[in-house]
């Protein structure tokens, strides 16, 4: 009796866990993202195909609510704010993209030449937010074709609890009524924490880390773009080089932060520090399983 009970149990969990494999492409459940992100036409935590339109889970319009939907973009740029940039002379393949990408708080001008000029979708951290409102007629005034897309912990970015960055983001979708503002939601803020430990196989939290607005960015990329050029991030085995020439952090702020010892720093920092290194590595691994090329630098030969 009771090695028919257990080979019934195992029947069943066998059953079970066949079931979960064959739907996870579909649902998109915890452990099968890469693959779920890789499949057109599929539902739950990416895009849901439409005629002529994606709808993009997890991101939430200010102020009503309403879901992410956009139209299919066939080729995206995504632009780091590195000081890669600086000389690249790029701007011009840039803006011939179907749909770019920026972020926070990266402007475009006096630097067409290097970045382009075009923004389809600007991904914001909570903390560049007060960045944007010391320019509020550049981001909010003029770039009215801007979607922006902004993330952070649930507890600033809440619209039934009243936030305080979401307040801040529906005062300016107030005084700009035609600006399009979406935020992350709480489920989708946790399935990307998800995504990070299934990558790397650490707690975000437990270790200490916070995760990037280029993380963001690459996973909502993934979500929108068939195919993806991304300009100025450097690999994860760039900053262990010899003899490198110092680059600033932001292509805007040329006499701060160098790139590299930023990178270094908070890769070995102990808490509270981006892992931008082992990000790198993590796109590293995608790139191979999506059509994502990255370029100024290469990273062919890492």
């Amino acid at each position: 009796m009771n090695l028919s009970r257990a080979f019934a149990g195992v029947v069943i969990l066998s059953a079970s866990a066949l079931l979960y494999v064959l739907l996870c492409q579909y649902f998109c459940f915890p452990h099968c993202w890469v693959r779920c992100v890789t499949l057109q036409g599929h539902r739950g935590s990416s895009i849901q195909q439409r005629p002529g339109m994606h709808f993009l889970w997890g991101y939430s319009r200010v102020p009503d609510g309403k879901p992410f939907l956009q139209s299919p973009c066939q080729q995206c740029a995504v632009v780091s704010s590195s000081g890669q940039m600086l000389g690249s002379r790029l701007g011009k393949e840039i803006d011939r993209a179907a749909c770019v990408l920026r972020m926070n708080q990266a402007p475009t001008q006096g630097y067409e030449e290097d970045v382009g000029s075009r923004v389809t979708v600007r991904v914001v951290s909570h903390t560049s937010v007060p960045l944007l409102l010391r320019n509020e007629s550049y981001f909010f005034g003029l770039s009215q074709d801007t979607l922006y897309v902004i993330w952070g912990p649930p507890k600033l970015m809440s619209r039934d609890n009243g936030g305080s960055t979401y307040r801040t983001l529906k005062k300016m979708k107030d005084m700009h009524p035609s600006v399009q503002i979406y935020t992350l939601t709480e489920a989708k803020m946790t399935y990307c924490d998800q995504i990070f430990q299934n990558e790397t196989g650490k707690n975000r939290v437990k270790s200490g880390s916070y995760l990037s607005t280029g993380w963001f960015t690459m996973i909502l990329a993934m979500e929108l773009c068939e195919h993806i050029s991304v300009y100025g991030m450097v690999s994860s085995n760039y900053c262990r080089g010899k003899n490198l020439v110092p680059i600033p952090y932001h292509y805007f702020e040329k006499r701060k932060l160098d790139e590299c010892k930023m990178y270094l720093k908070h890769e070995r920092a102990a808490r509270g520090a981006h892992r931008f290194i082992t990000e790198k590595m993590v796109f590293s691994r995608w790139a191979k399983q999506k059509d994502i090329v990255f370029t100024h630098p290469s990273w062919k030969d890492t």
